[in-house]
């Protein structure tokens, strides 16, 4: 049982029964990159390991609704394929190259927001592009969402 709100909350180490605080089993590895959630407490650990998973699941239609809108060009089959490849490779490119955890380009945080919202912007108008202006909506509202809350997990680290 927590013995404060931070504690209940994840922000406190987590400190077994006979008082002894947590420890990694294995030395800490400098180029290793640690899972956001590592840092919490249940239950906000369950909370950030489920935006972890939104986020991934993002990230995936975001790049599936820019090929979908590709594919539904009015160009010839070829041409549809090409650019399909160009803007899902391009999207992929940027997310890993600028956003991704394990990002080869560090930026600071507003630049990595801004890179997020051009990627999460592109699925959303793709969406809206294939008729679907509500779900594109809602496609955005949760990525914003998500987007924020893994910013401010990602800031306390």
């Amino acid at each position: 049982m927590p013995t404060s709100v931070a504690a209940a909350l994840g922000l406190e180490p987590v400190v077994h029964h006979h008082g002894a605080v947590a420890e990694p089993s294995e030395p800490a590895d400098p180029k290793r990159v640690h899972a956001e959630w590592e840092g919490y407490a249940s239950p906000l650990r369950e909370f950030v390991m489920l935006n972890a998973l939104v986020a991934f699941v993002l990230e995936l239609a975001m790049l599936v609704f820019v090929a979908w809108w590709a594919l539904l060009l009015d160009v010839p089959w070829w041409a549809r394929i090409l650019i399909a490849f160009v803007l899902v490779g391009g999207l992929a490119v940027l997310w890993g190259t600028f956003a991704s955890p394990r990002a080869r380009v560090a930026l600071p945080v507003f630049g990595i927001v801004v890179v997020k919202v051009i990627a999460f912007g592109a699925g959303a108008l793709a969406l809206w592009g294939v008729g679907g202006p509500v779900a594109a909506g809602v496609f955005a509202v949760v990525a914003a969402v998500s987007v924020a809350i893994t910013t401010f997990v990602r800031a306390r680290a």
